[in-house]
């Protein structure tokens, strides 16, 4: 894919996210934690009680005490008021500690709910769905996207409501303290709210721009890891870091575009801040002259103008996290929201016996480009059958649609004489075992990975791989508890293939599914894998796709594909006496 093409693709996939915001939805998930969040909004309250306080403290004790020199009794005092100062600065730090431990316990509780329905719902969309959505945009959605709504929890959502009921109550306070130095203040406000809305549209978009580069970053680098023995065969280093320069650069002038707007919004607020007190202060200067205005309440209107400034200068920060959370939120839900989910617990839930048929089947991954163009063909229980042919002719295509890992667009598929499309998949899906090429083993022990959540005791392990020719080499390990780093990548390859087999026999399939298995393996583990496959053949109906002909010469039907279509059938004696595409092939071996 070239540079300009990945441009397009960035920019088509932000026009279709550029859309209403889930945020209410969001706020929906703290229902549960409606009391501690109540508590939480408490404290908030008396914090900024404490808050507004304190000034107002300052200026009685300027202008009764220090500028009248009125008598103190008690509370009514420097001393008195200089300690409830103090107490109320330490029940502040006290009530905020607490707030913040409440709230960060609320969040994570949410984040910890919708981390496991994004994963549930990645698990239950069909392998098209998340061909659409590829590997890199998945793991946004689940790891940055999920990450900028905790902030958008722990940092903004309850500082959002202590900065506002400040702003009120600074306002009120002001407006009653003296309404014409308050009105003075108040001339920031449509300044800020111009700035604010001038630049909201821009923040959102690019922060749009700046989730759907970070996409394509994590899937570039998903795929290139896992790719890089052949782009360095290959020699394609040089491509592919152009490719990623390309992508790398978008993402820098998104950043950038966003740490500039960061630092327009602050600065902007300081300097109207300073402006404002020194209206007040050049404002003042002849009220307290002309003894209309006491020095202590100026000191308490600076205080909280700048006070009033902070939460705005808190809003204007957090607004950039703000509009990243509307972003993510969109993105989270437009993957929760999709409907494409398979049912894997309805319809017939038999157990598959092997009798597979196709009629007439069509199919086309991306509805345009017939991969299978009218196949048909019917295998009844127990045959051994082998596709054969050129590189995409449609073979592992197969594979999928008995699966319905995708649904055909025309014809029918049939498994023991019922369409898959009635099946309860988890029944259809556990009777017919795969073995692919590439073999993908997870982190953990051999036990997890043979059996795979099916429940079934040592014994049937162990009977899984001595049938695979697995069991000698994991003696040495520890057996079933045998550890398993990622991808399997402590064993050989043709350990892993071995591995891959008895995961695949474990649960006794009724159909037996090899696609290129013995692809990477050497000789002698061919030999073992097929000695094993012929043992676990038996009474079960099998399908080899293979280029190694030597392990589907015993098939009892041979089908040739050419360009989606099946040109040539029977055995391996029969196509030879034929004479044909496969006799070719063989001859050319």
């Amino acid at each position: 894919m070239n540079s300009q093409s990945k441009k397009e693709d960035v920019r088509a996939e932000f026009k279709r996210l550029n859309k209403r915001s889930n945020l209410i939805r969001l706020a929906g998930l703290m229902k549960p934690y409606l009391g501690a969040m109540l508590l939480c909004g408490l404290l908030v309250v008396m914090i900024n009680v404490a808050e507004l306080i304190k000034p107002l403290a300052a200026a009685v004790i300027i202008d009764d005490f220090i500028t009248a020199g009125k008598a103190q009794s008690g509370l009514y005092s420097i001393t008195g008021l200089g300690v409830a100062y103090f107490l109320l600065v330490v029940m502040s730090a006290v009530f905020s500690v607490v707030q913040v431990r409440m709230i960060t316990k609320i969040s994570q509780a949410i984040l910890h709910t919708m981390r496991e329905k994004v994963f549930r719902q990645i698990q239950s969309l069909p392998v098209s769905t998340l061909d659409r959505y590829g590997t890199g945009r998945l793991i946004t959605r689940s790891t940055n996207d999920i990450e900028t709504i905790n902030e958008f929890y722990s940092d903004v959502f309850l500082n959002l409501f202590r900065d506002v009921f400040l702003l009120l109550g600074i306002v009120v306070v002001m407006l009653v303290l003296d309404i014409k130095l308050a009105l003075i203040s108040f001339i920031a406000i449509p300044i800020i709210a111009l700035i604010t809305f001038s630049i909201k549209r821009i923040i959102k978009e690019n922060f749009k721009f700046i989730k759907l580069v970070t996409g394509k970053i994590n899937g570039f680098f998903s795929e290139n890891i896992l790719g890089m023995r052949i782009i360095q065969a290959f020699n394609a280093q040089k491509k592919k870091l152009e490719e990623f320069r390309e992508l790398n650069r978008q993402y820098f002038k998104g950043t950038m575009t966003q740490v500039f707007l960061n630092t327009v919004l602050r600065p902007s607020m300081e300097l109207i801040n300073t402006a404002i007190i020194a209206l007040l202060v050049a404002y003042s200067y002849n009220r307290i002259a002309g003894g209309l205005l006491e020095v202590g309440v100026l000191y308490a209107f600076t205080n909280y103008v700048k006070q009033f400034f902070n939460p705005i200068n808190d809003l204007a920060e957090k607004y950039t996290t703000v509009q990243s959370a509307f972003v993510s939120t969109d993105r989270i839900y437009e993957l929760l929201d999709d409907n494409d989910i398979e049912d894997r617990e309805v319809g017939y839930a038999g157990d598959v016996v092997g009798e597979i048929e196709f009629r007439d089947v069509w199919f086309a991954y991306d509805d345009e480009n017939w991969v299978l163009k009218g196949v048909s063909f019917k295998l009844p229980k127990g045959t051994k059958a082998a596709f054969v042919g050129a590189t995409g002719a449609g073979k592992s295509t197969i594979i999928n649609l008995i699966t319905r890992c995708y649904d055909i667009q025309k014809g029918e598929i049939l498994v023991d004489g019922i369409n898959v499309k009635e099946w309860n998949l988890q029944k259809l899906r556990s009777g017919v075992a795969v073995v692919l090429q590439d073999v993908f083993l997870f982190t953990g022990t051999i036990r997890e990975n043979i059996d795979m959540g099916a429940g079934l005791d040592d014994d049937a392990l162990k009977d899984a791989l001595a049938q695979s020719d697995a069991l000698g080499f994991l003696e040495s390990t520890g057996g079933l508890s045998s550890r398993v780093t990622e991808q399997g990548l402590n064993y050989s390859t043709g350990e892993r293939q071995l591995l891959s087999f008895a995961r695949a026999i474990a649960c006794h399939p009724g159909v037996l599914i090899l696609d290129e298995a013995t692809a990477h393996i050497d000789t002698e583990t061919e030999r073992r894998v097929q000695k094993a496959i012929e043992a676990a053949s038996m009474g079960r109906t099998s399908i080899y796709i293979a280029h190694r002909l030597s392990t589907i010469r015993s098939s009892d039907i041979i089908f040739y594909l050419a360009n989606g279509v099946i040109v040539e059938s029977g055995n391996h004696d029969q196509l030879m006496a034929l004479g044909g595409r496969y006799a070719a092939l063989v001859e050319s071996a």
